[in-house]
């Protein structure tokens, strides 16, 4: 196990530095900076702030800088801190930096003001949709062959289908305007997460559906299922006993990118119901060329799905003993 970590540890070091270089220079080969509006500004105020925010140094300075190896002022790069302290600065020392555009904030303060939020709504849409995805795959996996197992079938395909924007507008038209019990939009109360929960979720409930109906059908069909069958034990007992840890393999498998994008929230759900989560600043630092602000939110992400990628591995191995005597060697 220790080594196991060990090598997720090392491997999660080398993944981010990737993605945390390849964003920055991708990001300042956009044309456009975060100054850039609709009103251009005076040539020495924006000389002034982009001195400010250190925007006027070379690439590899700014990279540098970001990264926070060396303390970079004025002067060139020095390994000692400002206060003449030896220490790291910048992502190395957690610090993501200020938001070029909101100039009060640093990065770090929009996302922990953000991410709780998108997380709640993660977490009340993965509540539904997995019991419901595992209720509804194991219901349809017993009656095989049945009108049961057609009608989740189509109600899981339909759920694929369907892109989640277009059911957010369909219940917000049915549970807001035609029966007006739910608010359309807006952030404060546990009723303004249930549309959009309902909407993030129902994607996730239709392929944990397929995938455990799929998956305990290859289990059912095992000889030690069929084994355990003829020493006379119930399918019920067949069912918790035998199949159904082979066959949430599947599903758990899905689930590490999937819990990942579902507990940062959609960026088009938040959008629509106007839930100020991190999906909806990654859109706006995207398009307002924040830097700092899109790069917090990435390195975020990265994260969180390398974090839950994990979590899967772990529960693999526990769920099937081959795995983790394979991780071992």
């Amino acid at each position: 196990m220790t080594w196991f970590l060990l090598r997720r540890a090392l491997a999660f070091t080398l993944t981010l530095w990737v993605v945390v270089s390849v964003s920055f220079f991708l990001m300042r080969a956009v044309k456009g900076g975060p100054f850039d509006s609709e009103r251009e500004l005076p040539p020495a105020i924006e000389l002034a702030l982009r001195a400010q925010y250190h925007l006027d140094w070379p690439l590899w300075k700014q990279y540098l800088q970001y990264l926070g190896p060396l303390n970079l002022d004025a002067h060139g790069p020095t390994w000692l801190g400002g206060d003449g302290s030896n220490c790291l600065t910048g992502l190395l020392a957690g610090d993501f930096g200020p938001s070029l555009r909101y100039r009060d904030l640093s990065v770090s303060e929009i996302l922990g003001a953000s991410l709780p939020i998108s997380l709640a709504l993660g977490c009340l849409a993965l509540a539904w949709s997995m019991p419901a995805g595992l209720l509804l795959g194991c219901l349809s996996a017993l009656r095989r062959g049945t009108r049961t197992d057609g009608a989740v079938r189509a109600l899981a395909t339909l759920g694929i289908a369907v892109p989640n924007f277009v059911l957010a507008g369909l219940l917000v038209l049915v549970f807001a305007f035609a029966w007006p019990v739910l608010p359309p939009a807006g952030y404060g109360e546990l009723r303004h997460l249930v549309l959009p929960a309902l909407a993030l979720g129902a994607p996730v409930a239709a392929y944990v559906a397929r995938l455990s109906r799929s998956g305990l059908l290859e289990a059912l069909a095992q000889e030690w299922v069929r084994c355990a069958r003829a020493k006379g034990l119930s399918e019920r007992a067949v069912l918790l006993r035998h199949a159904l840890r082979a066959g949430l393999m599947p599903v758990v498998a899905y689930l590490g990118p999937a819990a990942a994008g579902i507990l940062t929230g959609s960026l088009v759900i938040e959008k629509i119901f106007a839930i100020p989560g991190t999906g909806s600043h990654f859109v706006n630092g995207a398009l307002n060329r924040d830097y700092t602000l899109a790069m917090g939110v990435t390195i975020v992400y990265t994260a969180l799905v390398f974090g839950l990628n994990v979590l899967v591995d772990l529960a693999q191995a526990a769920l099937d003993p081959r795995i983790a005597s394979r991780e071992r060697a």
